[in-house]
């Protein structure tokens, strides 16, 4: 069933939308070679509950841990864990928040030190394919729109675009319909309408495009072991340009301002 909001329902939903992206700017601020995911894990735990909201990820269908965190070839749903990070990583991380009722979730992928230009390619490509994806998300275009923007721009730079994970539409449940593919037909699929709230999340493998469930049964991997990013944004489906929820600018900052992070791409 597709779920329409209200535009109150809307303004909640940013708000949910804006504490995960201040959530990610915290997580920003200190992201640094030698400090563990689990630290990460337990800095974002905080700061969400002292915002008066819970992880939307805790406990969800099992997951143990409040946070996701997907280092190198790990494309998403990696556990927190007490190995280091190290210069030459790149880290998506993923933040789910519960506030007035509505899930805010997104994620954004980090660069910590120095990495080949083919890794800074990557996460480049894959940020502004998201973007790309976006601009198709309003009234009148169909979800197949939004997957082809950003599988060719991916596929022209020789990227793979994962196939077995997709975006999902977003309100008091973290996955709600529809599905949004990051590949698609122009003109197929749905047909969007006003306040439709979709979460789309480009997940790029620099290599393959297929992928396999690790041991844990929750981390998704690369097959050929190579890296792979994945950013994401809230978005709600309007007349002529969509309504981006969720905000990467105080995220950006935070990135700009740490000097173990690589923000060269940009």
């Amino acid at each position: 069933m597709i779920l329409y909001k209200t535009n109150e329902e809307v303004e909640l939903m940013k708000i949910s939308a804006l504490l995960v992206s201040h959530t990610l700017a915290e997580v920003a601020k200190v992201l640094k070679p030698g400090m563990t995911t689990l630290a990460i894990d337990k800095l974002a735990n905080e700061f969400i509950l002292d915002n008066q909201a819970v992880p939307s990820f805790y406990n969800f269908n099992g997951f143990p841990h409040h946070i996701i965190t997907s280092v190198n070839d790990v494309v998403v749903h990696g556990f927190p864990s007490k190995e280091e990070l190290r210069d030459g990583d790149i880290i998506s991380v993923d933040v789910g928040t519960i506030k007035n009722g509505f899930h805010g979730d997104h994620a954004y992928t980090f660069i910590i030190g120095e990495v080949s230009k083919e890794i800074l390619n990557l996460v480049k490509t894959t940020k502004d394919s998201l973007f790309l994806g976006i601009k198709e998300a309003v009234v009148g275009k169909r979800i197949g729109d939004i997957g082809y923007a950003i599988q060719v721009h991916n596929e022209n730079q020789g990227f793979g675009v994962v196939r077995d994970l997709v975006g999902h539409g977003l309100g008091k449940d973290m996955h709600e319909d529809p599905q949004v593919p990051n590949y698609g037909r122009k003109g197929s699929g749905m047909l969007l309408r006003e306040n439709l709230v979709i979460a789309i999340e480009p997940m790029i493998n620099m290599g393959k495009k297929d992928v396999f469930f690790d041991d844990d049964g929750w981390a998704v991997r690369t097959v050929d072991g190579l890296p792979s990013v994945h950013f994401e944004h809230d978005v709600c489906i309007k007349k002529g340009e969509a309504l981006i929820l969720s905000d990467y600018s105080p995220i950006e900052s935070a990135e700009k301002l740490n000097i173990n992070l690589n923000t060269s791409y940009y």
